[in-house]
């Protein structure tokens, strides 16, 4: 059953036990025909943020997210999550937990934002310090990506 991201507080962290099975649908899904997706990056005044933005009808897995962060996902799609499917409609802001992977399924042009505080300097040690499965992330797939580094930082 499908639960609505609006009554859902956070985005869960995934037990061992179904981090297995997403996994497995992970590996599925790597051997089928792969979309191409342009990753953009922002690195401004301690924060790091990186979008997608997907077309109707795809499915996604994400790598395993060793941080806490924010999403901004716009759009229609279904989020596992946890153990669970949420129900994404609109705009959503959304707080997500560590040690979550997750999957999406769109099923209207759907753009994903995660972004998260950081000290890093580059998106090399941006996304180093989300996951420790950098290999498989798109931004490391195809050259396509945006990237913008102000070099500002926040004054204390």
């Amino acid at each position: 059953m499908t639960e609505s991201l609006a009554t859902c507080n956070t985005l869960p962290a995934t037990s061992i036990e179904v981090m297995d099975k997403v996994r497995a649908v992970e590996q599925r899904v790597r051997e089928m025909p792969q979309i191409v997706v342009q990753t953009e990056h922002v690195l401004h005044a301690g924060m790091y943020a990186r979008t997608v933005r997907l077309d109707a009808n795809v499915l996604i897995v994400g790598v395993l997210i060793k941080c806490p962060t924010m999403l901004v996902v716009r759009g229609r799609a279904q989020v596992f999550a946890g153990d669970r499917w949420y129900a994404i409609d609109g705009y959503n802001v959304i707080p997500a937990s560590a040690g979550r992977k997750q999957m999406y399924v769109t099923t209207e042009p759907t753009e994903i934002t995660m972004l998260f505080p950081t000290k890093a300097r580059t998106v090399a040690e941006a996304e180093a310090e989300f996951t420790d499965e950098t290999d498989s992330l798109i931004s490391r797939t195809y050259d396509n990506d945006l990237v913008v580094i102000t070099g500002d930082v926040c004054q204390e």
